[in-house]
């Protein structure tokens, strides 16, 4: 598990807005706003951690949509069809990975977790998710002040 990106991290997007007061309050406002404050949420475990990113959300046109916010390939929206639930494209993705015990989906739908979990993937809930971004994100702010104060020294000319 050693290798950059190989673990995937899969959230249940709605879900997790449902189960985070900030973005449940955020929801009936501005639908767009909540899914951003979600992706920037879990953007850092994306960068820190080094994990495959995507997000799931419930049912938005005729086909399964596929956006990647940070161009980059390993972070994506993904938007199922309407009549498709989120679960179902999860599930989808994780019978079909080629090792799902790589897969973390996260969602506070215990019936979901139990399915993933007997597809071979882990569960988390939305608390433990949120958790785990501000471990992530402690992580950053102490790797980024590492770095200021390593770059300070070299312009100053110092050791």
């Amino acid at each position: 598990m050693g290798e950059a990106f190989q673990r995937h991290l899969l959230v249940d997007g709605s879900n997790v807005m449902h189960a985070w007061p900030e973005l449940r309050a955020l929801l009936g406002r501005d639908r767009d706003a909540a899914r951003l404050k979600l992706s920037q949420a879990v953007s850092v475990l994306h960068d820190v951690e080094q994990i495959r990113v995507s997000i799931v959300f419930d049912g938005r046109g005729r086909e399964i949509s596929v956006e990647q916010p940070s161009s980059h390939p390993t972070f994506a929206h993904i938007f199922t069809p309407s009549g498709t639930t989120a679960d179902d494209v999860i599930e989808n993705l994780v019978g079909g990975a080629r090792e799902p015990r790589d897969c973390l989906v996260a969602t506070d739908d215990r019936a979901e977790r139990q399915v993933v979990e007997s597809l071979g993937a882990s569960g988390m809930s939305a608390g433990d998710l949120a958790a785990w971004i501000g471990r992530a994100g402690t992580r950053q702010a102490s790797r980024l002040t590492d770095r200021r104060r390593t770059n300070d020294r070299s312009w100053r000319g110092g050791p």
